[in-house]
């Protein structure tokens, strides 16, 4: 399959379905809010490193998590009852993205939330699209946290930190228990881990995941700050 190039002043996207066996459906463009939206409803998220054009994804299969099949192990089962973590949402959403933004350990060499993404979802972030879940300790430090995009009744998670085990997982869990009372579908995963899978996230077909994402436009979504009703 071609990759196809974006020009910035045209917001449409290929099918989805176009896409090179890797998953990369098309460079360029930009990074507007208009354009990101169009690619959410689509099934597409922008993954590159800085110093590249744009470019757009659309992996089959799609890893996701349906809200019901969630997994919560023993081992964090004492983090809840203890209640070891505080959570809350949309509180310090651009300092969510800085953190995923820091080196992670031997190896890590850069990143691809660059400071075009960051302006970029904060923009989202503003338009009540974007939101960060916050992990705190008892001293009330952030220890954890994780930020993606909701429409309608779809959760698309960007990425997640923690500085201490298990805080992103717990505020991972917190995130999904949320979604699932009020009617979220699914948590979009982009690609396989064995981390999410541990989790019950799963592989699904794209032309699956695109099933869903079409029924998913006739829904309304869920915008503004999340710390209100979450």
């Amino acid at each position: 399959m071609p990759v196809f190039w974006l020009k910035n002043e045209n917001i449409d996207f290929p099918s989805p379905e176009l896409a090179t066996e890797e998953g990369i459906l098309a460079v360029g463009g930009d990074l507007s809010p208009e354009r990101l939206l169009s690619a959410y409803r689509m099934g597409i998220f922008p993954w590159f490193n800085e110093g590249e054009p744009v470019a757009w994804w659309s992996p089959d299969p799609r890893m996701v998590l349906f809200p019901s099949e969630l997994i919560v192990s023993k081992s964090m089962r004492p983090y809840f009852n203890q209640q070891k973590f505080k959570t809350t949402f949309d509180e310090a959403f651009e300092e969510v993205m800085q953190h995923c933004q820091k080196p992670r350990g031997k190896g890590w060499s850069g990143t691809w939330i660059t400071p075009e993404m960051l302006e970029a979802y904060c923009q989202l972030h503003e338009l009540g699209y974007a939101h960060s879940v916050e992990v705190w300790d008892k001293e009330g430090q952030m220890v954890g946290g994780l930020y993606g995009v909701a429409i309608g009744k779809c959760f698309f998670g960007e990425s997640m930190f923690t500085s201490v085990n298990n805080a992103s997982k717990f505020g991972f869990i917190t995130l999904v228990k949320r979604l699932k009372s009020l009617g979220f579908w699914l948590i979009d995963c982009q690609q396989q881990t064995r981390h999410l899978a541990t989790l019950g996230a799963k592989p699904i077909a794209r032309q699956d995941f695109l099933k869903i994402l079409k029924k998913n436009e006739l829904e309304k979504s869920l915008r503004g700050h999340w710390g209100g009703f979450l």
